[in-house]
């Protein structure tokens, strides 16, 4: 049943992994220029988590007493622990849109795989994830690949662009890929000091909660810039029509909320390392994806950094296979040793 809940959860990554910034980019080529907007549909559709938490509700009204039963679990300590990376959350949105706005998909999806890197110190700062030489590879090889990306920051930048706004571009990308390499072990020590059993209902509840925070944070920055009295002219004026304004608007809230779903829900099946690897192996499929439907560029900067990026995803892997096998030898090993202690005497 764990296993099978992982890979749901990797499906759903992959869907909001694979077409949020895709479905993010489509609003700032044809028109869109609301930073703070975009940031506000990355976790704007927080409502949409109540259909599972409800649906799971009731599914317990079957099969358990309505005296144990409820619709939320979360104690108030998990609440605040929520409420705070979720505000992280929103800060982290803000910094990725302002990238994306500036920079090419193909190119946003290499800076992001540095995500890692932050990802894997973090993991052994605050959880003591354990490291070996497979994972140590991978995350030194992913910076180079990082590293070789930024020897060429002007081959593929947008027409009407200036070269600043494209460094902005990129170093505000990196940071993303920090914060957020920051928070995914932060959701995973949550859980470790929640002090009340995870259940996958209460890492929904969590969701909601962080989703909830990151969509206040940004409405403060959309009344704050005015972007709620720019909407509608944005959508009059957008290149695809008005209509269609509104339904990426919308797709992007849904798609995105598939991201952060299935990020907290491989966290909850495994550990935020290996959320943070899975995000990092869905970075072929959005490069693939930008250079078919916007026709990027993929110069061979790209190039090398995408072949870095693969080798340390196979080092890694390769690593974690070796030691569960190794670990499997050991425990069969332990169970195959005869008792050889006397029997004790009546």
């Amino acid at each position: 049943m764990s296993k099978a809940l992982l890979l749901i959860n990797c499906f759903v990554l992959s869907i909001g992994h694979c077409g949020g910034p895709l479905i993010m980019r489509l609003y700032f080529i044809h028109g869109g220029k609301r930073v703070w907007f975009s940031s506000w549909l990355e976790t704007g559709g927080w409502p949409i988590i109540l259909l599972p938490i409800a649906c799971a509700y009731f599914h317990r009204s079957r099969t358990q007493p309505s005296s144990e039963n409820k619709l939320f679990f979360m104690k108030p300590r998990l609440f605040i622990a929520a409420a705070l990376i979720g505000t992280l959350t929103g800060l982290d949105d803000y910094i990725y849109a302002y990238g994306v706005a500036r920079l090419p998909v193909s190119t946003v999806a290499l800076i992001i795989a540095s995500q890692l890197v932050f990802t894997a110190v973090f993991a052994f700062v605050l959880v003591k994830q354990r490291f070996t030489s497979y994972s140590i590879n991978a995350v030194f090889l992913l910076t180079i690949g990082a590293g070789v990306l930024a020897l060429n920051t002007s081959s593929d930048r947008p027409e009407k662009e200036s070269k600043s706004e494209y460094i902005s571009g990129f170093v505000t990308t990196v940071g993303a890929a920090a914060l957020y390499g920051f928070i995914l072990p932060l959701v995973e020590l949550s859980y470790k000091k929640a002090k009340q059993e995870m259940s996958y209902a209460l890492v929904m509840e969590i969701q909601m909660v962080m989703c909830l925070f990151a969509t206040g944070f940004s409405t403060v920055g959309m009344v704050v810039n005015n972007d709620f009295k720019a909407i509608p002219r944005e959508a009059r004026e957008f290149e695809l029509g008005e209509t269609k304004y509104y339904v990426v608007v919308v797709m992007s809230a849904i798609i995105w909320q598939c991201f952060y779903l299935g990020v907290i829900g491989i966290i909850f099946c495994s550990s935020s390392l290996v959320s943070g690897i899975v995000i990092a192996v869905l970075l072929p499929v959005t490069e693939i994806l930008a250079v078919i439907f916007y026709k990027e560029s993929f110069h061979a900067e790209k190039g090398v950094a995408l072949a870095l990026s693969l080798w340390g995803f196979l080092s890694y892997f390769y690593g974690e296979i070796k030691q569960s096998k190794k670990g499997n030898l050991l425990q069969s090993e332990m169970t195959s040793v005869p008792n050889l202690n006397p029997p004790q005497s009546v």
